[in-house]
């Protein structure tokens, strides 16, 4: 795990700056490019430029100090093959770059990495092994690993010539970029990438702020900074896997400190409107990691009202696992504002639930993004709506709004519960759901879908369960419970007729038997 003898361990930011001049990245990395986000720049009043390291030949910036540190060692350590423990990229770059060294890598990843990259390494010949479930559980295995059998640890942050390779991203960063520069922000883990990145920043432009970026729930780095020692984080968040380091480097940890000029922590739903905000100006997907400075950069640019700047955020990673895009999707509204979840109060009455809906109609909001109710009392119903809004202060107006009209509402946006459990589990069954008959509808995604369906309605047929969330498409799905005497079945089968959309009656299903009737 150390350097050889006749490579003296750097210790300043210009030993750091010799090294990153001579590493040796670019037999397996490309000069990613630096890309204006204009959508983003346009809305934040700032220029925003990418440094697009995920589009990487292993879609991550780690391949650059995994080869850097591998072509520095000798044809003997190279024979006897390399090992190394990682959450997914530097895995990747460690099986890419003994590919092209013709050596032999293990690769120690923990159980909970994403299945894109356990199988990626192995498809780059890395022999895999999962332990543990972070990247700390997973190195501890790799050095028991490294001492029987007489591997060389490559250290995925920890060690200089890796800390060098990964500089070069700051590099081309000031060869691409030679005009006002205000920040770059950098996503931390173990402190790799930004150890090498502030290195030659501050030895090269040293105005130019470097700061670094953690999310919320894996931290290590902004705590040992504060602490002036390594923290051990008990447990980390692993939504963000690429970040979720529990201990941070002795070597990046000394240079960050010495280096880094702030910090920024952001929470899931800012990774996730991040992710939407990348895409929207690239069309291409990051991991949460690879968003966490574009996160940065906004919460930055409105905590301290800036305009006319010019910053860089370091897209560092795109191995998304694909079925984390329901959650990434369902929460980047909230990331960015533009959902408001309420729950409202509104008399069980005929009538009611065609009133309240009429004032959302009203209330100058864009859309329905969700509309939950189930019966469950004889005098009040409790719904529960998402509606979409364009900024954070719209959720408030529409609260008291609806409260002016006598709807009891309380604002769930900022609730936690209601947005990840609550918000699914509004139903069960009712005893005073007697006659009730279930539908399934597709109504068009388009105003006023919902109030000709209630207007069509018999007003003697009262609606017991509505269940509604926009899923992007053309159409919506939508689930009802209507109260239908059987006197007047062959009225309803006239008002289905009558409406025009798709529609399937569920009342014998199995499930809504089992768990609704």
């Amino acid at each position: 795990m150390s350097t050889p003898l006749d490579r003296p361990a750097p210790r300043s930011a210009e030993d750091y700056l010799k090294k990153i001049l001579t590493a040796r990245v670019y037999d397996v990395a490309i000069e990613s490019a630096l890309e204006p986000a204009r959508n983003l720049s346009r809305r934040l009043g700032n220029h925003v430029l990418l440094k697009r390291e995920d589009q990487q030949p292993v879609f991550s910036f780690k391949l650059r100090g995994a080869y850097n540190k591998m072509a520095h060692l000798s044809p003997e350590q190279r024979d006897r093959g390399v090992i190394c423990a990682s959450a997914g990229n530097h895995a990747q770059g460690v099986a890419l770059s003994a590919r092209k060294l013709g050596c032999k890598a293990t690769i120690v990843m923990p159980v909970t990495t994403p299945r894109v990259k356990v199988d990626a390494v192995a498809a780059l010949g890395g022999d895999v092994v999962l332990h543990g479930d972070s990247y700390s559980d997973a190195a501890l295995h790799a050095i028991e690993l490294q001492q029987q059998r007489g591997m060389t640890f490559v250290h995925p942050f920890d060690d200089p010539d890796v800390i060098a390779g990964q500089g070069t991203v700051a590099m081309e960063i000031l060869r691409q970029h030679q005009g006002p520069l205000d920040a770059v922000f950098v996503a931390i883990g173990g402190g790799g990438l930004i150890s090498g990145v502030a290195a030659y920043i501050k030895s090269v432009r040293p105005e130019i702020r470097v700061i670094g970026v953690q999310t919320a729930d894996s931290d290590a780095m902004v705590r040992s900074v504060r602490a002036g020692h390594r923290v051990q984080l008990a447990d980390v968040g692993l939504f963000s896997d690429g970040t979720a380091v529990k201990l941070v480097g002795e070597e990046t940890l000394r240079l960050v400190t010495e280096l880094v000029d702030d910090f920024v922590v952001v929470d899931t739903d800012a990774v996730c409107a991040a992710i939407k905000d990348v895409f929207q100006d690239t069309r291409s997907i990051l991991e949460p990691a690879g968003a966490l400075g574009v996160a940065a950069v906004k919460q930055y640019v409105e905590t301290h009202k800036l305009k006319g700047k010019t910053f860089v955020a370091i897209t560092c990673g795109a191995n998304m696992n694909f079925d984390r895009l329901r959650f990434v999707a369902e929460r980047a509204e909230f990331g960015e504002k533009r959902e408001a979840l309420y729950a409202v109060t509104i008399p069980e009455e005929r009538g009611s639930f065609k009133r309240f809906c009429e004032q959302i109609a009203g209330s100058g909001t864009r859309q329905v993004t969700e509309f939950n109710y189930r019966i469950s009392d004889q005098r009040v119903a409790h719904v529960f709506v998402g509606l979409s809004i364009a900024k954070r202060d719209e959720a408030e107006r529409i609260a008291r709004n609806f409260e002016r009209h006598g709807f009891a509402t309380v604002d769930l946006t900022d609730d936690e519960l209601a947005k990840e459990h609550v918000r699914h589990m509004v139903g069960g069954r009712s005893e005073l759901a007697r006659h009730e008959r279930l539908f399934r509808f597709v109504f068009p995604e388009r105003p006023g879908a919902l109030l000709r369906f209630l207007s069509s309605m018999h007003p003697g047929w009262n609606i017991s369960l509505f269940h509604y969330r926009n899923q992007g498409a053309d159409y919506g799905r939508i689930l009802v419970g209507l109260q239908v005497p059987p006197s007047d079945d062959e009225a309803l089968r006239g008002f289905l007729t009558s409406l025009d959309y798709p529609w399937v009656e569920e009342t014998d299903n199995p499930v809504y038997k089992l768990f609704l009737g």
